[in-house]
């Protein structure tokens, strides 16, 4: 991909994430993505068995370093982690971009996040960044919404909730 094609790409991407649109219902893609279809690693590049989380809701943002409505929503992400901590949720922050990128974003920003590569987000149909998908206990996707949105709000914690003890 040459220079002019990534920053076209940059730019759409940027300019979808910045649409706030109707955040009372999350969009539904027509693709129904299983969480076992994620292919992620850790930050040692260790590949992560997503299947461990079976029986937990799995809450994955997508998200880039250099992505402003990404970094907007992210003080959201930490404050409604710290306030389901005692849930079955598991909170993953995944990126595409290099690992020595993700590590430093670690290292400059005071988030207490598991941070992760996305290997084929290609695969996902993620349309925009931030983009935040939430599986229910069984690993089915439930939940699927571009751009960003204030997970700390009280509609938005009751959202999560709810789907934590749904059987979908």
């Amino acid at each position: 991909m040459n220079i002019i094609q990534k920053l076209a790409l940059i730019i759409v991407l940027g300019l979808a994430a910045c649409n706030p649109g109707d955040k009372s219902k999350p969009i539904s893609y027509e693709k129904k993505t299983e969480l076992s279809e994620i292919s992620i690693t850790d930050l040692k590049q260790q590949a992560i068995n997503l299947k461990k989380y079976k029986g937990k809701t799995v809450f994955i943002n997508f998200w880039a370093t250099w992505c402003k409505p990404c970094i907007r929503e992210m003080p959201s992400i930490a404050n409604a982690q710290n306030i389901l901590r005692d849930e079955e949720i598991v909170f993953l922050l995944a990126s595409n971009e290099s690992i020595e990128e993700i590590e430093e974003f670690r290292i400059k920003h005071d988030y207490k996040f598991n941070y992760t590569r996305i290997e084929n987000i290609d695969d996902l149909d993620i349309q925009a960044l931030p983009t935040t998908l939430i599986f229910n206990r069984e690993g089915t996707l439930v939940f699927s919404e571009p751009g960003d949105r204030k997970w700390d709000d009280a509609a938005n914690i009751d959202m999560i909730l709810e789907i934590t003890k749904r059987n979908d």
